[in-house]
């Protein structure tokens, strides 16, 4: 099993001047420590059912250019990006841009968006569910569109229409697209369809082991490879100093469902440190999971 951590607070103690030096450290104690993915938010505002909306939060792809500069190996994305945010052609540019400066580490991590106070409040459509499940399609069609070197033609879609799908520089390898969310009827059938990991949440194991069932039916029913996809799970309970020989028990079971990846989410006043103490031990134990 892999780790991965997800950053979803900036409220060091220093202020907005230290989230900077806080994200540097945290990037390179994960890189140093075989993390394999690291990833922040996409949002506009802190989400509401956590903490409050006016706590820090930094826009994301320019936060990922930030943790490029500070690694080299660990693979670096947005858990997830809302597909109402940005243009899919614009989204495909930047997550090109990010990988091509990260040398070829860059993932795609997108779902249907949910947040409506940040959509509103920054003046950005938000549309009915339906339509942002249509619009995250055709997006997932418009990006690998744009970084097939093959096909700079137009899109024609319900909701998007490109005149030219030209990305250049192409990214150095296509990044990995994962698709956020367990919804059966809709998410889990753009993974299989689309998608090169999906992302679970900790939690209920049997629900876990369920969803994952589901997944295997669609990529039954699509002719996909079920293994082909990497399964990852958000575990937000993360562990502290001296708690880890009770995560690595409780994790042991979802490694046995066929999870890869196990997603951590350090505490937003000390990451750093965190990362150092807690995670970087973690991940040679991990492995033998």
């Amino acid at each position: 099993m892999r780790l991965g951590i997800h950053i979803t607070e900036f409220t060091v103690p220093a202020g907005p001047a230290g989230i900077a030096p806080e994200l540097a450290e945290v990037a390179r104690t994960a890189d140093a420590a075989g993390v394999a993915r690291l990833s922040v938010m996409d949002h506009f505002f802190q989400m509401e059912r956590v903490k409050p909306a006016t706590d820090p939060m930094l826009e994301g792809y320019t936060t990922l250019g930030f943790l490029a500069a500070h690694t080299s190996a660990v693979q670096l994305g947005l858990l997830v990006t809302g597909v109402t945010y940005r243009h899919p052609g614009l989204l495909a540019k930047i997550v090109s841009t990010v990988d091509v400066l990260s040398g070829g580490r860059a993932e795609l991590g997108i779902g249907a968006a949910w947040y409506e106070r940040e959509h509103l409040g920054l003046g950005v459509p938000f549309p009915p569910l339906a339509e942002r499940f249509e619009r995250l399609e055709e997006a997932l069609r418009i990006c690998l569109q744009m970084w097939d070197p093959e096909d700079d033609g137009p899109f024609e879609g319900e909701h998007y229409r490109l005149a030219e799908t030209l990305c250049s520089p192409q990214p150095i390898r296509r990044p990995p697209i994962l698709v956020g969310g367990g919804g059966e009827k809709k998410t889990l059938r753009l993974v299989a369809r689309y998608a090169d990991a999906c992302n679970l949440f900790a939690g209920d194991k049997d629900q876990v082991r369920h969803k994952l069932d589901v997944l295997r039916g669609h990529c039954d029913a699509l002719g996909r490879d079920f293994s082909a996809i990497e399964k990852t799970l958000t575990y937000r309970a993360a562990p502290g100093v001296g708690g880890a020989d009770g995560f690595l028990r409780d994790v042991a079971d979802y490694a046995g469902l066929g999870v890869d990846t196990v997603i951590l989410v350090p505490p937003g006043d000390a990451p750093a440190a965190w990362a150092e103490r807690v995670a970087a031990p973690l991940v040679p134990r991990l492995a033998d999971l």
